[in-house]
């Protein structure tokens, strides 16, 4: 399906299943169009940056599941949990997820803009103290949130621990002591389902608005981003 441009002058960019049929191959537009435009799912609600397979192949949920992240050249094994909540719960918890990093943290902004598709740039920033990094992302909460072609990590590589809110709007924390990340989704009554399935698992579609282009160059700016 490529890249769908709409009058709206959003952009949609999908991400279909390696070697598979897509789900949305076939449909009308007015099917396609009636599909993005619901954002709840039962209790759930999207942001605007993604939406799932047209067959519903994950049903968008909150909780949070334990996991292993392998790194393919070293073979070092990172425990990892992935986490996803409500839309106007979101980022706060992604917020209160900093606070077990420290005082002081390193900063790494992806960006999909003007990209082909599945390409990413990282623009990096060491040694932001962590109250300045929250309240400069505060001022960017709507980019955050529903530019589906912003994500962001912060991290404290002398512990080491990681947070990414990613493209897809998840929450993923790295490091050998996840417990004070769990503790923190505990707090925001979220709970772990080994069951959880997330919609990076499966087919989906990201989101973008133009304007969103130069409020990622606004939050760029604010965070003294080098490539």
């Amino acid at each position: 399906m490529g890249f769908l441009k709409r009058r709206d002058r959003q952009t949609y960019r999908d991400s279909a299943p390696a070697g598979g049929k897509s789900s949305f191959q076939g449909i009308s537009s007015a099917q396609l169009d009636e599909h993005l435009s619901v954002s709840r799912y039962g209790s759930f609600v999207l942001t605007d940056a993604i939406r799932p397979a047209f067959n519903l192949a994950v049903v968008p949920s909150a909780g949070w599941r334990k996991n292993v992240y392998e790194d393919t050249e070293t073979g070092i094994k990172v425990p990892v949990v992935m986490a996803s909540q409500t839309r106007h719960k979101l980022f706060e918890l992604f917020l209160d997820l900093l606070d077990p990093l420290g005082a002081e943290v390193d900063v790494v902004l992806e960006t999909s803009h003007n990209l082909e598709h599945e390409a990413h740039q990282d623009l990096y920033r060491e040694h932001i103290e962590l109250p300045v990094l929250q309240s400069i992302l505060a001022d960017y909460e709507d980019l955050l949130l529903h530019d589906g072609c912003t994500g962001i990590a912060v991290l404290n590589s002398r512990v080491p621990m990681e947070v990414q809110f990613d493209e897809h709007k998840q929450l993923i924390m790295y490091g050998h002591d996840l417990e004070p990340f769990i503790d923190v989704l505990h707090s925001h009554d979220l709970y772990q389902s080994e069951t959880l399935r997330f919609m990076s698992e499966a087919e989906h579609i990201h989101s973008s608005l133009e304007e969103h282009v130069g409020e990622f160059e606004g939050l760029v700016y604010r965070l003294g981003l080098e490539s």
